[in-house]
């Protein structure tokens, strides 16, 4: 690897993930399940207040970060006498915010003084959150969350614009620890309800056999066509991003079967490994169940998670659609041929197998649109799980198996409580600081009043802010910056907002910091950079889905039924033209002028109006017509 990916790696990598054994590993593993349990009680049926229920969830998971994650890269089997220390300490902070929760909730911000306990344990949380953020997420975000920190407490000395007044280290703590708009506020609240019972959904869902399930079901279906298994990438970690929610848990777990299988006949690494990347990024973008960011916004933005979850129907599928279509393309190009006819499972004998790990999404979806909320939606949906795997010896599950389900969930949801933490701090910081209206001032100095180039600032903005970020903390930081210039541009707030998280799921393969990419890198035994570039390309459809349906609100279903399936139809069309023009072959090879001929008559059936867009239909039948007759 050269010298940049490698300082790349480094700065970016976060602690090893220990394989504990012995005692350690029991009493780690008890903390972890004690934890998992307390969060489904305290979200489902507990009447403790939501500020007492999120103290409690990230103290355990505080706790869980310095056990479970080294501080360095070095492989190691027991934690540190000095891990058990911070962990000891992340449990006495969470005990001392707990019995204080009521004073906390009625106290008056920055009238009421704080007491020397109160300043105490409040510095001691955040100095353990840095700690726990930098392990468990990485220097990147670290680092971004203390240049925040750094213009907090020295804005003042700054001109202009962005100067604010005078804020000293009490003030800070007051507002971002005493308060529920700082650490303890939306981002981790959301996490210790609604993400984690989805995280343990899925975990449940994986542990009765429920991913190999979905990935034999996406290879009975396209395994024998050419691109074969990477058509089985592309919906296999889809299918299972749906209910991860982690671009980088999926590449890990799908494409550990899918990489190897493509390398093996015949596909560059590289290739193999941006196919998995595309495909498992996706996966947060796909309802039911999508990811913790989506979650957020809900409770963010006010709209209710199914709204949101039926809003992102269509535009989910015109991610895939590209990619699906640019696979295929590239297999007929080369002559990449699929699996042989005893390697693909047989699709009746796969469904009759596995047909009952349908019924948990069903149950999911149901529940969302009938009016449930994702905590008791996600609850069913583990229910729904736990009965059917009942139906089959090979399914059933023991008490072994359960106990490693509430350990597993817990552990997945390290990362994910690291990466919220980062953002209650950054966001009591922008309430403290009045950044968010700064930030607006500043695209509007850029952009002017036009809308299209404020939605171009605001998508590159937001790619910029996940690099090297999880997805959760990207949407976070892009809906507290830009969303009010979105918003005071007359876009709705759905779809606003709707942009932005496909932007910052988008940002897990976006170079150079494409963390998905140093996931499937390791599997590929490619260069993680090359895989990012590849993937970037394989997707390059799916960059414009966001543009199209910030124009176009029928395709995310606001709309008469009419203009909903046009606007879909025209958007599939523009798409299918725009992967033509990216792999420069439709029937026989297409030549430059033509694929950038191509490419112009599909970005115009984007447009929002089907009368204008459907003249590039007329425009692009010639050149159809006559590659049709080379092939």
């Amino acid at each position: 690897m050269n010298l940049p990916m490698s300082f790349l790696s480094i700065e970016f990598d976060t602690g090893h993930r220990r394989q504990l054994v012995g005692l350690p590993k029991t009493l780690s593993e008890l903390l972890a399940a004690v934890v998992t349990v307390w969060v489904v009680y305290s979200a489902s049926v507990s009447k403790m207040d939501v500020l007492s229920i999120t103290i409690s969830f990230y103290a355990g998971m505080l706790a869980l970060s310095f056990l479970f994650v080294s501080p360095t890269i070095k492989k190691e089997t027991s934690p540190l006498l000095f891990d058990w220390a911070l962990s000891i300490l992340a449990i006495l902070s969470g005990i001392y915010f707990l019995w204080n929760s009521d004073v906390i909730a009625q106290r008056i911000t920055l009238f009421d003084p704080l007491t020397q306990y109160d300043l105490t344990f409040s510095s001691l949380i955040v100095l353990l959150t840095f700690e726990a953020m930098r392990r468990s997420v990485g220097l990147g975000l670290t680092v971004i969350v203390l240049a925040f920190i750094t213009y907090n407490l020295f804005g003042h000395l700054l001109t202009g614009a962005f100067s604010h007044g005078y804020i000293d280290l009490e003030h800070f703590l007051d507002v971002s620890i005493l308060t529920t708009d700082g650490l303890f506020g939306v981002p981790l609240r959301v996490a210790g309800t609604y993400a984690f019972l989805f995280v343990l959904f899925g975990t449940t869902l994986e542990r009765c056999g429920g991913s190999e399930f979905f990935f034999n079901l996406a290879a009975s279906l396209t395994g024998r066509s050419p691109g074969g298994p990477a058509k089985i990438a592309v919906i296999s970690s889809g299918l299972y991003g749906t209910i991860s929610g982690s671009p980088t848990s999926d590449v890990v777990t799908t494409g550990a079967i899918t990489i190897p299988i493509m390398k093996r006949l015949g596909y560059q690494a590289r290739f193999a490994g941006a196919v998995e990347v595309a495909a498992s990024t996706g996966g947060s973008l796909l309802p039911p169940v999508m990811g913790a960011a989506a979650f957020i916004m809900a409770e963010y933005t006010g709209i209710a998670y199914r709204e949101i979850a039926l809003a992102a129907l269509i535009p989910a599928f015109l991610y895939y659609l590209p990619i699906y279509l640019q696979v295929h393309l590239r297999a007929k190009k080369t002559g990449l041929q699929g699996l042989t006819a005893h390697e693909i499972p047989p699709f009746f004998q796969t469904l009759s197998q596995g047909w009952l790990f349908i019924l948990p999404l069903i149950a999911i979806s149901y529940s969302l649109i009938d009016g449930y909320t994702p905590s008791f939606s996600a609850i069913y949906g583990i229910i729904t799980v736990l009965f059917v795997s009942l139906f089959k010896h090979t399914t059933r599950l023991n008490i072994t198996d359960l106990y490693q389900i509430l350990v597993t969930a817990a552990i997945r949801m390290v990362p994910v409580a690291g990466a919220c933490a980062a953002a209650g701090l950054v966001i009591g910081g922008i309430t403290m600081t009045g950044l968010a209206s700064k930030f607006s001032y500043l695209v509007f100095i850029i952009a002017g009043d036009s809308v299209y180039l404020s939605v171009i600032v605001a998508a590159a903005v937001t790619l910029l802010l996940g690099l090297g970020m999880p997805t959760p903390s990207a949407y976070i930081l892009a809906a507290v910056l830009i969303s009010p210039v979105l918003i005071g541009l007359q876009i709705p707030v759905l779809s606003a907002h709707l942009f932005l998280f496909y932007f910052a799921v988008m940002s897990a393969l976006t170079p150079p910091v494409a963390v998905a990419a140093y996931a499937a890198s390791a599997l590929a035994n490619a260069n993680p950079l090359e895989i990012a570039l590849s993937a970037v390309k394989i997707s390059l459809g799916a960059f414009i889905v966001p543009f199209a349906f910030l124009f176009n609100p029928p395709l995310i279903l606001v709309g008469s039924l009419s203009d909903i399936v046009i606007a879909f139809t025209f958007a599939s069309g523009g798409l299918a033209l725009i992967s033509i023009a990216v792999e420069r072959y439709f029937w026989s090879e297409i030549k430059t002028w033509q694929s950038w001929y191509i490419a112009f008559c599909g970005i115009g059936m984007l447009l929002p109006d089907w009368r204008f867009a459907s003249m590039f239909i007329v425009l692009i039948a010639p050149i159809s017509i006559s590659l049709y007759k080379k092939k």
